[in-house]
């Protein structure tokens, strides 16, 4: 009898975990649906948003600023780039230049970092010419510190703006 309570015990306790799991997951997904379903002019007037990174690579759209984050060593644009980009190119089609920096995290060797950092640059630079921006409306511009703030996921980012 005792095994029996402990057993039903354990499946209770597996469920619990199970379903707050799952409203978890349905909770960001959800989120995540509702937070893009925007127009570009509520995108671009929505509050900063909360990202937590995982270390892969991801785009997001806060304030108006447009941040590509990448894996370590990888120059990868994320899933949604082109989206992503979308109020750039209108941006850029007003007259406005589109401005890409680079910045790269603390580990391992200086000169590897610049030259990924000025990759991944280069690498929305021409998601931003596949799109239909001319060359001399986007300026590469090197920060003047290329070490990114927060942990070293959020440092190994570019971010794109409108001037």
């Amino acid at each position: 009898m005792y095994q029996e309570d402990e057993d039903n015990s354990q499946r209770i306790g597996l469920w619990a975990v199970g379903a707050v799991t799952a409203a978890v997951v349905i909770g960001v997904l959800g989120f995540s649906v509702w937070g893009n379903s925007g127009s570009a002019a509520e995108t671009a007037q929505a509050p900063a948003q909360q990202v937590v990174l995982t270390g892969g690579d991801q785009v997001v759209v806060e304030n108006g600023v447009v941040k590509f984050y990448f894996a370590t060593g990888s120059s990868n644009l994320a899933e949604g780039a082109n989206e992503a980009l979308a109020d750039v190119v209108a941006g850029v089609a007003d007259g406005k230049k589109a401005v890409i920096s680079g910045f790269h995290d603390s580990t391992g060797n200086a000169e590897i970092n610049a030259e990924v950092s000025k990759n991944r640059a280069l690498a929305v630079r021409d998601a931003l010419i596949a799109l239909g921006v001319a060359e001399d409306s986007i300026e590469l511009r090197k920060p003047e510190v290329t070490e990114g703030s927060g942990d070293n996921a959020e440092a190994r980012r570019v971010e794109v703006v409108l001037e």
